[in-house]
C-alpha cells in the first residue's frame, strides 16, 4: 500500500494506490444470508413512516439502544475484549456482554473476532475484507454481500484468527444457537411492551399497538443504526481525517466518526496500538467506550487494563494538533 502525504499550512492531503477486491471474494457468489438480514431490517424500518408503530419509548429505546448495544456490545466487548484482550473481567459479564452483542446482528462473536483480526492483519492490503482502497461502498456494506472464503469458510477463519473464541463452549453454543437468539429477542421487545401496556390499564389493541412500536423501534430501527454506525468505523476513517502515528495501513482519526461510533473513529490511534483499550491520545480525542470501561473498572468488575504502549510522533505532541504523516508503504 503506497501513500504519500502532503501538508500545506493545516490542510493535509493523500494520494492512495486503490486496491482490487480480495482474491477470495468471489463476485459472482451472493452472500444471501447478510443480503436477506440486512435488506429485510431495512424494509421492516420503513414501518416508522407508519403512525402506528410509532411511540416515545419505542424511540427512547433506539437511541438509548445504539449506546448500549453499539458501544457495550460491539466496541467493548467484541472488540476491545474478545479480539484484542485489551482488558479481562469476570467471564459471565464478558458473555453477557457478548449476548448483547449477537443481539446487533454482526454475526458470531467467534466469526466477528476472525474477521476483524483479519482485517489488522492484512490492513489496506488486498486480503484486508473490507479496505476503503477498494471502494467507499466496498467498505461499508458491499463487501457482507459477496462470498469471501477468507471469512465465510469458517472452519478456515476461525482455525487462524478465533482458536481463543471457539475453545469456549458457550461461545460454540452461541454458533448453533444465534438465530434462534435473534427471534428471541423480538419476542422479548413485543411481549415486554404488550405487558407493560396491559398493567398500564390499557386495551387489548392498545397493547399490541404499544408492543409493535416497541419491538420496532428497540429492536428494528436499533439495529439498523448500530449497523450504520459499525459501517461508518469501517470504512470512513480509512480515507478522511488526520493522523498521530505512522503506520502501514490508511487508518485516520475522524472526529465525526469517533462522535457516532463512541471512541471508534479514533482509528490511527487504534491501529498503531490495537491492544490498548483506550484510543484517546489527545484530551480532544473522547473516547465513550473506554469511559464505560473505566465506570466497571471502578465498580470491580474490569482488569488488567491495557493502555497505549506507543508514544505519540513528536510533531503531534509538539504541535498539540493532528500532524501528517508518510506512510510505511
Amino acid at each position: 500500500m503506497e501513500e504519500v502525504g502532503r501538508v500545506d499550512a493545516d490542510v493535509v492531503t493523500y494520494q492512495t494506490q486503490s486496491l482490487a477486491r480480495p482474491i477470495a471474494a468471489n463476485h459472482r457468489r451472493i452472500n444471501w444470508r447478510y443480503a436477506f438480514a440486512v435488506g429485510s431490517y431495512h424494509l421492516l424500518a420503513l414501518l416508522a413512516f407508519q403512525r402506528w408503530f410509532f411511540s416515545w419509548t419505542g424511540v427512547a429505546l433506539a437511541i438509548t439502544g445504539v449506546y448500549v448495544f453499539g458501544a457495550a456490545g460491539i466496541n467493548l466487548c467484541y472488540h476491545r475484549l474478545l479480539s484484542h484482550r485489551s482488558f479481562s473481567c469476570p467471564l459471565w459479564l464478558e458473555h453477557t456482554f457478548a449476548m448483547i452483542a449477537v443481539c446487533c446482528l454482526q454475526d458470531t462473536p467467534a466469526r466477528w473476532v476472525a474477521t476483524h483480526r483479519l482485517h489488522h492483519h492484512h490492513a489496506d492490503d488486498r486480503a484486508d475484507p473490507h479496505s476503503p482502497l477498494v471502494s467507499l461502498f466496498w467498505s461499508y456494506v458491499g463487501w457482507l454481500f459477496i462470498e469471501n472464503s477468507d471469512v465465510n469458510n469458517r472452519a478456515v477463519a476461525y482455525d487462524r484468527y478465533a482458536r481463543d473464541i471457539v475453545r469456549d463452549k458457550f461461545y460454540r453454543w452461541i454458533e448453533r444457537a444465534v438465530v434462534w437468539i435473534t427471534l428471541a429477542q423480538s419476542l422479548v421487545y413485543f411481549a415486554a411492551g404488550v405487558l407493560i401496556r396491559i398493567s398500564l390499564g390499557g386495551t387489548i389493541s392498545e397493547a399490541l399497538q404499544f408492543g409493535a412500536s416497541v419491538w420496532l423501534w428497540g429492536v428494528i430501527i436499533r439495529t439498523v443504526l448500530v449497523w450504520h454506525v459499525t459501517w461508518c468505523g469501517n470504512s470512513f476513517p480509512h480515507l478522511f481525517g488526520y493522523r498521530n502515528y505512522e503506520t502501514n495501513d490508511n487508518s485516520r482519526n475522524n472526529a465525526w466518526v469517533a462522535i457516532i461510533t463512541s471512541g471508534e473513529g479514533w482509528h490511527n490511534n487504534h491501529h498503531a496500538d490495537p491492544n490498548s483499550a483506550s484510543n484517546q491520545r489527545h484530551w480532544w480525542e473522547i473516547d465513550l467506550t473506554y469511559l464505560l470501561l473505566r465506570l466497571l473498572v471502578l465498580l470491580g468488575l474490569a482488569w488488567n487494563v491495557q493502555l497505549p504502549k506507543r508514544a505519540i510522533s513528536p510533531d503531534a505532541a509538539r504541535a498539540g494538533r493532528p500532524c501528517a504523516l508518510r506512510g510505511e508503504g
